[in-house]
C-alpha cells in the first residue's frame, strides 16, 4: 500500500505542476458538473481548480462567520478559498495536503488572491497536523477514498473536531463489486475508485469513531463528467481555445518545462479517460455526500 501512496503523490504532484486551471473550459465544466457555480469559481484563484472534484462540500457545510474549517486533501485550495469567504476575517480556513507541489500551488494562490484568513499545512489525513478539539467543521472532496486506513482518518477527524463539530464531505463510494481489472488497478485506485468503500462501510466507520447523525447519500452526479478534461497533459496544459466540445484534443508533446513529467508518462485525467472508455463507472461507484456530528 505504501507504493500506491507514492504513486498517488507522484500523479497529483504532476497535476499540481501542470497548467490546468479554471480558465480551461473542460476543467470548469467538471467543477460545475459536481455542484460549483460559475460565480463561485470566478471568486477564487483560477489555479485552485484542476478538475479533481466529485462534489461541492462547502455548499452543504453551513459554515458561519468566525468558524475554523479544515479541508482534508486540499489540493490547490478550491474548497479552502470558498470556505474562507464563508467564515470571514474572524474565522480560519486551513487546508491539509500530503503533496508539496499542491501546498506550494495553494499558498501561491492565497498570496496572489489576498486571502489573509487561510493557511495550508503539509501532512497526511490519518495524522492531522492539528490540535485536538480545535476545529468546527471538517470538509473533504474526493480524498478520503485514497487513504489506506480510513478508520484512522475517521478517528483523526473525531479527535480534532470540537464537541458539536460537524463533517461535510464529498467522496466516492462503491455500489457493487468492481470488475477484477478495476479492483486490482493502481490507476483505478489513484482515480478514487478501487480504494473506495461502500456506503454502509462509510457509515459504520464514522459511527465506530464516535460520530452521531451520520448520513451518506448518493448525490446522483454523473462520474463520466471527468471526460471533459480528457486528453489534458498531466505535466502542462496547452492554451484552451473555443471548441464545440469541452473535451480537449491530445497534444503532440507530453511536457513543456523543467518541472514536467517524463516523456510518455500519462496524467491522472488521461488514466481516468482509459478507465471511462472501458467501463461506465456509474454502474459501480457513486459520488456521495457525507454528514456527521461529534457529540
Amino acid at each position: 500500500m505504501a507504493d500506491i501512496q507514492e504513486v498517488v503523490k507522484q500523479k497529483y504532484g504532476a497535476v499540481a505542476a501542470s497548467g490546468l486551471t479554471n480558465k480551461d473550459a473542460g476543467v470548469q465544466a467538471v467543477a460545475e458538473a459536481f455542484g460549483y457555480s460559475a460565480a463561485e469559481l470566478a471568486s477564487i484563484p483560477a489555479e485552485a481548480n484542476m478538475g479533481l472534484s466529485c462534489g461541492n462540500p462547502i455548499a452543504t457545510a453551513n459554515l458561519r462567520a468566525g468558524e475554523v474549517v479544515v479541508d482534508l486533501g486540499s489540493g490547490g485550495g478550491l474548497d479552502v478559498f470558498l470556505a474562507a469567504q464563508k467564515v470571514g476575517p474572524t474565522g480560519r480556513a486551513i487546508g491539509v495536503d500530503m503533496t508539496e507541489a499542491m501546498i506550494e500551488r495553494a499558498r501561491k494562490g492565497a498570496n496572489e488572491g489576498g486571502f489573509a484568513n487561510v493557511e495550508f499545512r503539509l501532512g497526511t489525513i490519518d495524522k492531522l497536523p492539528l490540535e485536538a478539539g480545535s476545529v468546527d467543521c471538517i470538509t473533504s472532496n474526493c480524498v478520503i477514498n485514497l487513504a489506506s486506513d480510513k478508520k484512522a482518518v475517521f478517528r483523526e477527524i473525531f479527535r480534532v473536531l470540537k464537541p458539536g463539530g460537524r463533517v461535510a464531505v464529498s467522496d466516492i463510494a462503491i455500489k457493487k463489486a468492481l470488475p477484477p481489472e478495476l479492483e486490482s488497478s493502481i490507476m483505478a485506485f489513484v482515480w478514487c475508485i478501487a480504494g473506495a468503500i461502500t456506503v454502509e462501510a462509510y457509515r459504520a466507520g464514522l459511527e465506530e469513531a464516535g460520530f452521531e447523525h451520520v448520513v451518506v447519500v448518493d448525490s446522483g452526479s454523473d462520474l463520466n463528467a471527468y471526460t471533459k478534461v480528457s486528453g489534458q497533459a498531466g505535466c502542462c496544459s496547452p492554451p484552451m481555445e473555443e471548441k464545440k466540445t469541452l473535451s480537449l484534443a491530445v497534444q503532440g508533446e507530453a511536457c513543456c518545462g523543467p518541472t514536467c513529467c517524463t516523456p510518455g508518462e500519462t496524467s491522472v485525467h488521461e488514466d481516468l479517460s482509459v478507465i471511462l472508455g472501458r467501463y461506465d463507472v456509474n454502474e459501480f461507484a457513486a459520488s456521495v455526500k457525507v454528514f456527521a456530528v461529534k457529540p
